[in-house]
């Protein structure tokens, strides 16, 4: 397989798990407002929920989005450094690699601004929840990294 092909492939597939993870997160990050809005006595129709949600996909891209890529590319490449020693559990180790990634750019940012910026991640079950939508991006990274690459990328036999 020639370089260009590989990181092609590699690259496609890192930005589908990023995407993945940054729409997740997104959506749950507005849903939460929209229901602490109905617990204050607004009451939010089907269209609104909707506009709000597509609102934010497009709103947050701009500042949450390349946080979230940065994230997950670090706990990705440490990730595969320990692949190298604990292959037998590559699956686990990207779920968690991409809910650690998310977890920590809130508590950095919270740490580091004393500010935090979505607002899910003020509280236990957001931040979880969170935590869960940068899972799920460690899964579509692996996923379709088994799927693209039956062998090693480098064509060596692991």
């Amino acid at each position: 397989m020639n370089v260009f092909v590989l990181l092609s492939k590699k690259l496609g597939i890192y930005l589908l798990a990023v995407f993945t993870t940054y729409i997740l997160a997104s959506l749950t990050a507005t849903q939460y407002v929209v229901g602490r809005l109905g617990t204050m006595g607004v009451d939010v129709d089907f269209a609104q929920r909707l506009s709000m949600t597509l609102g934010d996909l497009w709103g947050m891209a701009g500042m949450f989005l390349p946080i979230i890529a940065f994230g997950l590319l670090i706990a990705f490449l440490i990730t595969a450094l320990l692949c190298r020693w604990l292959s037998r559990w590559r699956t686990p180790l990207y779920a968690l690699a991409g809910a650690t990634a998310l977890v920590c750019v809130h508590v950095a940012l919270n740490q580091a601004f004393g500010l935090t910026p979505v607002a899910i991640a003020r509280s236990s079950l957001g931040l979880l929840l969170q935590g869960l939508a940068g899972a799920a991006g460690g899964f579509v990274y692996i996923g379709l990294n088994q799927l693209a690459f039956q062998r090693s990328p480098f064509d060596i036999a692991e």
